[in-house]
């Protein structure tokens, strides 16, 4: 999802402590590098903590994917068990942005104030009640209070699981685990359409129970995030859980140090403000930030990705189950391989692939939806419909997905990142929204015309990047704020 690629907002949310993780990432060193063998037995021995605390924060990333992924496997058979119109159906699908935009724009305050664990745990705490919720519905209303509180915890976890993956992880290992983030949302989606094509609606609910005890139980086992402790001025804790994380016989005297000289360089930084954004230096980094969320959301993603089933399921009998399947499938190697392009192709020459894909593949689904409306190549329609979608969430998977949010977190000066970053999501959320509620009503005026809509969008997408959006790969921060400005 786009929705799902809200990967790197611990770069760019409302968040004190992120405003700052970068220049503080690339300046760590790597503690306790020279130590004698028991040391290192006993640092060796932490990376398991990091691990399990890795686990145990990634079980919100695969329920974040696990809610976004729903709607889609479920929505004949929820319309038809509750008797629910399209504008009813479209409502329950969408509300989940609508919490999650809420979710993401608080979350930032919520993390600092109860830690990062106290977020999770409340996180999950609306998920399990949300998917309570949505087994025992009867109606329209309790399905909608049940979806809109899992997206207010999905957008919690959209950003406080990151955080406290970058706050925990050493240098060294910091940029594999992060990405583990975005690759479990990515696991829970594809497991949520696998499963809901084999089980009721109900019990897929249910299924989404489990990460959120995961995680709940999971917490209790690692320790809060050093940095958070600090900042907060629980020093004692800080350097328990600090130790717990590095290891018993790890020096960790010069890692806390940084980190409490970090705390005090944050604390004396003036608080940027939203009016600021629009001054003449940054007004250009806004127009990119924003305009890339755009383009993503109204490319499409969360109106064929919620609804993909049903899209199949209209151009033939048997289409429906297969590319689902399809679909759950292609996406995360797919996301892995983007992953690895990312810093070897660069940025822009990837995203342009990436919409050109997504020109392709809804124009293909377009086309499909025309034949089958004027009854011209009955046999191709099934052919063009799944090879049309599949081909555009592989092409949104490998770039327009992930890079909007690498770009937004590379482009905006430290000062005013974390305003902008939570302008940029709010975008981000409020276009997921839009689309989402949006899809339905559009395939019911026009299948094929919904899909060169959003083909068209694709076009516009590579117009942009062309001429706005500069290449950010290899460069330093300063660099890319100098040829943004030039």
């Amino acid at each position: 999802m786009a929705i799902g690629q809200v990967k790197d907002v611990e770069r760019g949310e409302i968040n004190d402590l992120g405003d700052l993780e970068r220049p503080l990432i690339e300046e760590e060193n790597v503690v306790g590098c020279e130590k004698n063998d028991e040391g290192a037995a006993a640092d060796s021995g932490s990376i398991w903590m990091v691990l399990l605390c890795t686990f145990v924060a990634v079980c919100g990333s695969f329920e974040f994917g696990s809610c976004v992924g729903y709607s889609a496997p479920t929505q004949s058979a929820i319309r038809e068990d509750l008797n629910l119109s399209v504008a009813e159906f479209s409502v329950f699908g969408s509300i989940l942005t609508i919490g999650a935009m809420i979710g993401a724009v608080t979350s930032g305050r919520i993390a600092d104030l109860i830690g990062r664990k106290g977020a999770m745990r409340m996180a999950a705490c609306f998920c399990i009640a949300g998917w309570f919720a949505v087994y025992f519905s009867k109606g329209a209303l309790s399905l909608d209070v049940g979806r809109f509180s899992t997206g207010y915890g999905i957008g919690v976890f959209s950003f406080v699981v990151p955080i406290f993956i970058a706050e925990i992880a050493p240098k060294n290992l910091r940029g594999g685990l992060t990405t583990l983030n975005q690759l479990l949302i990515v696991t829970g989606s594809s497991t949520a359409f696998l499963i809901g094509s084999v089980i009721s609606w109900r019990a897929l609910a249910l299924t989404g129970l489990i990460p959120c005890v995961l995680l709940l139980i999971g917490l209790f086992l690692v320790p809060e995030s050093p940095r958070w402790l600090a900042k907060v001025g629980h020093y004692n804790e800080f350097h328990i859980a600090l130790r717990k994380l590095r290891g018993e016989n790890a020096d960790i005297t010069k890692e806390a140090a940084e980190i409490q000289e970090y705390i005090e360089t944050l604390e004396s930084l003036p608080k940027a403000k939203i009016l600021e954004l629009f001054q003449q230096k940054y007004i250009r980094s806004v127009i990119i930030g924003v305009g890339l969320m755009v383009f993503q959301q109204f490319g499409g993603i969360n109106g064929i990705g919620f609804y993909a089933s049903e899209t199949f399921a209209s151009v033939g009998p048997s289409a429906g189950k297969i590319g689902t399947i399809a679909y759950a499938c292609i996406q995360v190697p797919i996301t892995v391989i983007g992953a690895m392009l990312i810093d070897k192709s660069g940025r822009r020459p990837l995203m342009m692939v990436s919409a050109a894909g997504t020109f392709l593949g809804c124009f293909m689904a377009g086309t499909s939806f025309y034949l089958k409306a004027h009854d011209l190549l009955l046999g191709w329609v099934p052919v063009l419909a799944i090879g049309g979608v599949l081909f555009y969430i592989a092409s949104f998977s490998i770039g327009m997905g992930a890079i909007p949010w690498v770009i937004m977190s590379e482009i905006f000066p430290i000062n005013v990142k974390g305003v902008a970053g939570s302008l940029v999501v709010l975008v981000c959320w409020l276009g997921a929204w839009i689309v989402s509620f949006t899809f339905n009503f559009l395939i019911n005026w026009s299948s094929s015309g919904t899909f060169y809509v959003y083909s068209a969008f694709s076009l516009l997408t590579i117009l942009f990047v062309a001429k706005f959006v500069p290449e950010t790969k290899g460069k330093t921060l300063e660099e890319i704020e100098a040829s943004i400005n030039s």
